[in-house]
């Protein structure tokens, strides 16, 4: 709940989670930089895996039970652009074992993030926005096809700039203004009415 609430993934947050009973974090597109998080949380009986695409250069790497982040000097991975988002599908592809059914489950979200991220659209990165923008063209979740309508795009062909400029700034903007758990609320809801509200919020 406070990580919803915008408090990050601080010490705080850490405590309040093992509280909770939770024994495993996963980061996503952040976590590369936590050395002090993730020794707090290994010293509550609590594992860590990050998922991140930021650099690494000369810093500390977080002595989590896996750190996945293509920049790392020793990662062979030959895609080293991989928004943070990608980072995480790649995750879930690998835990899966399948990578064709994860991608058409998820490359809607992955491609938003993707473009958000202002990462190079080649490669990997322009494959899931390609296949996230088939799926934005007919989005089955109501979320997405709210936020479309709310923001007058839903008879427009979909294209990169519409995420860039019409869907990720509406998710954004929910977590600059302290309510990041309207943008997490209107993603995972299955009621197009709760849609409806949760976009025009």
């Amino acid at each position: 709940r406070r990580i919803e609430e915008g408090y990050g993934l601080g010490c705080d947050a850490i405590r309040a989670l093992a509280e909770q009973g939770v024994t495993l974090i996963v980061t996503v597109d952040c976590g590369i930089t936590g050395v002090e998080e993730v020794a707090y949380a290994n010293s509550l009986g609590m594992d860590v895996v990050i998922t991140d695409h930021h650099e690494c250069r000369e810093q500390t790497i977080p002595d989590a039970i896996a750190v996945i982040d293509p920049k790392q000097d020793d990662c062979r991975y030959p895609n080293k652009d991989l928004a943070g988002v990608g980072v995480a599908l790649k995750l879930v592809c690998a835990v899966e074992g399948k990578n064709e059914p994860i991608v058409e489950r998820y490359a809607d979200l992955a491609a938003i993030g993707t473009v958000a991220d202002v990462v190079p659209l080649t490669g990997e990165n322009l494959y899931i926005v390609r296949r996230g923008l088939e799926l934005l063209g007919n989005p089955s979740r109501p979320g997405l096809a709210a936020l479309l309508r709310e923001s007058g795009a839903s008879e427009k062909k979909i294209s990169s700039s519409t995420i860039g400029f019409s869907l990720a700034p509406r998710l954004n903007a929910a977590g600059r203004l302290g309510e990041v758990s309207v943008a997490g609320k209107l993603l995972m809801t299955h009621d197009t009415k709760e849609a409806s509200t949760l976009a025009g919020e």
